[in-house]
């Protein structure tokens, strides 16, 4: 199967007043349609950078990015970004905060609006359509989030530490509703996350990057033997214990 995205060689450093900061070096991996991809790595390593690369907000200084086989300036694949925080203005409901990515790029289709009545439904959301950001659950609003990113139809999705602002019970709850969601979907995705067991749990494949200059340390497939793989459920899986400790042991090595 052709890769959805590939980096070859990609670098990139920041150029300040004091100087030139090294942020990426020689980043090189694939991603499969399909597939979910986890980056970790030490505070600082460039793993937000990376995502900035790789939806076109920066542009390597080295190397190339593909989308399909296509340069990343040249490519029409439809790239969608989930921050850290929700960004729900509370000042409009519900279903027109999961409206706003549509009507902004004039994309407000019969189709794509029952496209966004279909997944409110699906994903629990339906009957707070009418309600403010302020009376939704914390996973509540992140599901919202979430579906607003989907209206957009985005062929790669991009997560930076969507669940950092969550308690730790809830995280473990929406981390199970955002990989049904995007599985359901048929997405492709990148998670940056310093939450190891959110990586492990979550992932297909895992970069482990060094400190900066952050550079791949080491590429781990992951492989649970379950028929109907969860987070929650992976968490409990045998073969969870080692993935940890193998990144674990990764990260705090000192080569």
């Amino acid at each position: 199967m052709d890769p959805l995205l590939k980096l070859s060689h990609v670098s990139f450093s920041y150029h300040e007043a004091e100087g030139e900061t090294l942020a990426l070096s020689d980043i090189s991996f694939t991603l499969e349609p399909g597939k979910f991809l986890a980056v970790v790595g030490p505070s600082g390593c460039g793993k937000s950078t990376l995502l900035s690369l790789i939806c076109g907000l920066l542009t390597p200084e080295e190397g190339s990015i593909l989308l399909q086989g296509v340069p990343l300036k040249e490519a029409r694949t439809n790239i969608g970004y989930m921050l850290q925080r929700d960004h729900l203005f509370e000042w409009r409901t519900v279903y027109s905060n999961v409206l706003l990515g549509l009507e902004i790029q004039k994309k407000m289709t019969p189709e794509r609006l029952e496209s966004v009545d279909a997944m409110l439904e699906t994903y629990g959301l339906s009957e707070f359509r009418n309600a403010r950001p302020s009376q939704l659950s914390g996973g509540m609003r992140q599901r919202a989030a979430l579906i607003r990113t989907l209206a957009l139809e985005p062929e790669l999705l991009l997560l930076d530490e969507p669940f950092s602002a969550l308690d730790y019970q809830t995280r473990l709850s929406v981390c199970d509703d955002i990989y049904r969601i995007i599985k359901q979907e048929e997405k492709t995705a990148i998670l940056v996350t310093h939450d190891l067991s959110e990586a492990i749990s979550m992932a297909d494949q895992i970069l482990v990057l060094s400190r900066r200059p952050g550079r791949i340390r080491k590429e781990v497939f992951v492989r649970f033997a379950m028929e109907e793989r969860t987070p929650m459920r992976s968490r409990s899986a045998a073969e969870f214990q080692e993935y940890f400790n193998l990144i674990w042991k990764e990260l705090n090595s000192d080569g």
